[in-house]
């Protein structure tokens, strides 16, 4: 990932900025986001929540 740095001149400039952004990030890169994020919160080692047994109510 590359860290780009953006100075908007008011709100509604960055946020318009922000959205483009996003929109134009493709799915891989998302993914990749995603999964840095997953690793950063939970750890490299954190079970997968779809292994997780299911109990019925």
């Amino acid at each position: 990932m590359n860290k780009i740095f953006h100075k908007s001149k008011n709100k509604k400039e960055a946020e318009d900025w922000d959205i483009l952004q996003q929109i134009s990030m493709t799915a891989d890169e998302r993914l990749a986001i995603a999964d840095e994020l997953k690793k950063r919160v939970y750890g490299a080692d954190a079970p997968d929540v779809r292994d997780a047994r299911c109990y019925d109510r």
